[in-house]
């Protein structure tokens, strides 16, 4: 005797039907269906899922217990994880591998540039996905105050973007290293 788990993204009644797929073993497969639904319908499943992937990475890499950012946690929830649970498990292992060893949790930085850009785009119904925090217009304050809030998440995000690279991101701007130096300083923003 011997059971058979299999998944797939098709239909197999309508391949059946269709030709494409052997109505003999259909039916010796087809014992119990479950409909999964793809991560970006289950938001609130995709933090506990990436935690419980992380411990089983540092687990894996022998290395001590450690979590996420909040910031982190936002770009892993705003992503739609086209590739699902495979894909997710992937950016994890990626992240454990990029992290900075002597850090107690995985910042953003570690986060591959599409996840990053996920969060940066609001991608993810809209960005209204909770937990996420997506950069926000100001407003309150003079026209000034408003246009360095506003340059300053553009800095940030190419910053994160770049993983604090500053010569990439300082091109990515358009602008020297020194400018980028400069703006940096003036805002206040540092890799964590």
């Amino acid at each position: 005797n011997a059971r058979v788990v299999a998944a797939t993204h098709r239909n197999l009644e309508e391949d059946v039907r269709a030709g494409r797929f052997r109505e003999d073993l259909y039916y010796r497969l087809v014992g119990m269906t479950l409909t999964m639904p793809p991560l970006r319908e289950r938001r609130g499943d995709i933090l506990p899922i990436a935690q419980s992937l992380l411990a089983q990475a540092l687990g894996d890499l022998g290395l001590a217990p450690r979590s996420f950012t909040p910031e982190a946690l936002r770009c892993l929830s705003s992503h739609e994880w086209p590739g699902n649970i495979r894909e997710l498990r992937n950016e994890i292992y990626r992240a454990v591998a990029l992290m900075d060893v002597d850090a107690e949790s995985i910042d953003a930085q570690a986060l591959s540039g599409k996840v990053l850009r996920g969060q940066m785009n609001g991608v993810g119904r809209g960005g209204a996905e909770p937990g996420a925090q997506p950069v926000s217009l100001p407003q309150s304050g003079t026209l000034q105050e408003r246009l360095d809030a506003m340059e300053a998440a553009i800095v940030r995000e190419a910053m994160l973007r770049c993983r604090w690279n500053k010569t990439h991101a300082a091109k990515e701007l358009g602008l020297s290293r020194v400018g980028l130096r400069n703006k940096l300083q003036r805002f206040g923003l540092e890799a964590k």
